[in-house]
């Protein structure tokens, strides 16, 4: 098959459009073969050698795809070959064929397009198992989602206008921010126009964040500290900038905080298919009605994905970018 190659940790110039060869998928598996594929900022550092895919997983990039099954395994029910389907990989999306375990895939519904359901399952299942599953948003709460205009940002906007939660985010510029707004943020906050804590506590009556899905890490740190409500919930999901930062212990006791760290990749398939299964419960019907869809910012041919990864560490897009790979 086609695939999208990188031979050494690089910059977006590694990557090549090569031979690979076929997955071979096991009983409980999907075979799909890709039509779509997107990016996430999970391929950007594993492109530069800083975030390996896990042991057994396909080292192609590519952390969803979304396109047509063509083998089901033995032990599996419920696919036949020729269903929609969309993905959550823990690698091996840049190609014509992706082998996924079912609990990991999910049928397309017909009000999304092939490359909407490419871009939906990373960043779908990764704010719902955040917010949702960790975090235990409730209505009427506060969350800020640091990357208002990122595809996890976008999609948490969401779930939260749909759980009756409160949304406030930052973005990196004010042109953004109005995206966000424009998208159902409920506040939105330009971080290059000073500390974003005091501004938050304001737009909070100065109760500050019940929820924070952070992916910036070691610099936000004490900022978010001082954004969180008392018994705040703050949950690290990546480290954009920095992986060390002093913490604050008596801050967190005296104010009954919970900090929790969490990346969805490294899950084992049960639990991922555990996840898949609790946000249909949760969702399901939303997916299907077409409320909830990814923004889908650029589509690039496969051969582009290097400038589809330039545009990412740009940050000039909003919502995802997209890889046609059929």
């Amino acid at each position: 098959m086609k695939a999208i190659l990188t031979e050494q940790p690089g910059d977006e110039s590694v990557l090549k459009v090569g031979d690979a060869p076929d997955p071979r998928p096991g009983p409980q598996d999907l075979l799909i073969k890709v039509k779509y594929a997107a990016l996430n900022r999970a391929d950007l550092m594993q492109r530069q050698g800083f975030y390996p895919a896990p042991p057994g997983a396909s080292p192609i990039l590519g952390l969803e795809c979304a396109g047509e099954v063509a083998a089901v395994g033995a032990e599996v029910s419920g696919w036949r070959v020729g269903d929609r389907a969309m993905a959550l990989l823990p690698g091996g999306g840049y190609a014509e064929l992706a082998a996924v375990h079912h609990g990991s895939a999910m049928h397309v519904p017909a009000a999304l397009s092939d490359a909407e359901a490419a871009a939906f399952p990373e960043v779908f299942l990764t704010a719902f198992l955040n917010l949702f599953l960790l975090a235990s948003v409730k209505m009427g709460e506060s969350v800020l989602i640091h990357g208002g205009g990122s595809g996890v940002g976008t999609a948490s906007i969401q779930l939260l206008g749909l759980a009756h939660a409160r949304s406030i985010v930052t973005a990196g510029s004010d042109a953004k921010c109005e995206q966000c707004l424009r998208f159902g943020a409920d506040v939105a906050i330009n971080y290059n126009a000073g500390p974003f804590a005091a501004k938050i506590r304001a737009a909070t009556n100065e109760r500050g964040a019940d929820i924070i899905l952070d992916s910036i890490g070691g610099a936000y740190l004490a900022q978010n500290l001082e954004t969180l409500a008392n018994g705040g919930r703050l949950v690290l999901i990546g480290l954009m900038k920095g992986a060390k930062a002093e913490l604050d212990l008596a801050t967190v006791l005296r104010r009954h905080l919970r900090i929790y760290g969490s990346t969805l990749r490294s899950r084992p398939a049960a639990e991922k298919a555990e996840i898949v299964t609790a946000f249909l419960a949760r969702f399901g019907d939303a997916l299907i009605s077409g409320q909830l869809r990814p923004p889908i910012y650029k589509i690039f041919p496969l051969a582009e994905a290097a400038q589809g990864h330039r545009m990412m560490q740009s940050s000039e897009h909003f919502g995802k970018i997209v890889l046609q790979v059929a």
